[in-house]
């Protein structure tokens, strides 16, 4: 949906639970999901490949907003982290921000959110826009699968803590299933929830939201891709079936 010239892209990663999956530093990103109108499309396999496609892809696609659940808490820092630590630069700019509470205990010792910009797209955190208002007036938590369903939506449900006992198509039609959803939601709520989009004086060059001994130096190693390198690159994505 486009208010104003301004397309959602629903965004959405999903680590490996064998390990300690909310933990960057050992757990890798199987898969990324990107959901828009014209379909959503999954990346998955080599973590370096994941990173290196689902960037490719949002630089070829219209300048929109990218719309996470928790992702200024979770999904964007760990992108960020898992990204440094491989050396791949990404069109991802992202900051702590300490006015931005956190819903659950630090990522990797971020005492605070993050607001984001990746490429020409801005950033909206849909469980932050949620949680403030239609939860509460609901009586109900702010998690994702709980306010899909009070719309009428059917989000595919699985243990979030053994994602790694699924198969890859079973994995890829659950992250598409989040971004859809995330997607939906915003667009339920436009033009409004442009509002809350983070915003972004000078996009484009990675910002690391947190510095450790333990994460090299984020010196690129492979080059930003031109516009032609990156369709070159996204033509080849990994298309699902919409969860309905």
């Amino acid at each position: 949906m486009q208010v104003g010239g301004t397309p959602i892209y629903g965004f959405d990663i999903e680590t490996d639970t064998s390990r300690d999956g909310l933990d960057p530093r050992v757990a890798a990103i199987v898969a990324i999901a990107v959901s828009a109108r014209a379909g959503d499309v999954v990346f998955d396999g080599d973590e370096s490949d994941v990173l290196a496609r689902a960037d490719a892809h949002l630089a070829t696609l219209e300048p929109g907003v990218i719309a996470t659940w928790n992702g200024a808490g979770f999904d964007l820092p760990f992108v960020a982290y898992r990204a440094a630590r491989l050396r791949i630069r990404l069109g991802l700019d992202i900051s702590a921000d300490p006015t931005l509470s956190l819903r659950g205990a630090p990522l990797m010792g971020i005492e605070s959110g993050c607001r984001a910009a990746w490429y020409a797209h801005g950033h909206l955190d849909a469980y932050r826009l949620y949680r403030a208002d239609t939860a509460r007036v609901l009586g109900i938590g702010a998690r994702l699968k709980v306010l899909a369903r009070a719309v009428g939506l059917t989000p595919i449900e699985v243990n979030a803590a053994r994602i790694h006992e699924l198969s890859a198509r079973d994995v890829a039609a659950y992250v598409a299933s989040d971004a859809q959803c995330t997607r939906l939601l915003v667009e339920r709520r436009l033009p409004s929830a442009l509002l809350a989009v983070d915003r972004f004086p000078r996009p484009n060059h990675l910002c690391s939201p947190v510095a450790r001994a333990d994460v090299p130096a984020p010196t690129p190693v492979r080059p930003r891709p031109t516009p032609e390198h990156a369709r070159k690159v996204a033509e080849d994505p990994t298309p699902v079936t919409k969860a309905r």
